[in-house]
């Protein structure tokens, strides 16, 4: 589903943090991490967040979003 056809109950959806503790990677991972998302035009976190939502949409998790309602188009199975 895209974001523009999202439903009334979607857009209800609360938000919350995610408190998420440092990791130990190896310093080429980290700087590949850091360029694909600076390519990306997003942060490092938002990059490993999207990545994760994937993975779950993927595996047949279903949630109405990322971010926002609808803004993941994997996570409704499209």
């Amino acid at each position: 589903m895209r974001s523009d056809v999202t439903t009334k109950t979607d857009m209800r959806e609360t938000k919350g943090f995610l408190m998420l503790q440092g990791a130990k990677v190896t310093s080429s991972f980290r700087d590949t991490l850091f360029d694909a998302a600076n390519r990306a035009g997003m942060t490092p976190n938002e990059f490993v967040l999207q990545a994760a939502a994937e993975k779950l949409a993927a595996s047949g998790r279903h949630f109405s979003g990322l971010f926002n309602p609808g803004d993941l188009d994997s996570a409704r199975g499209a």
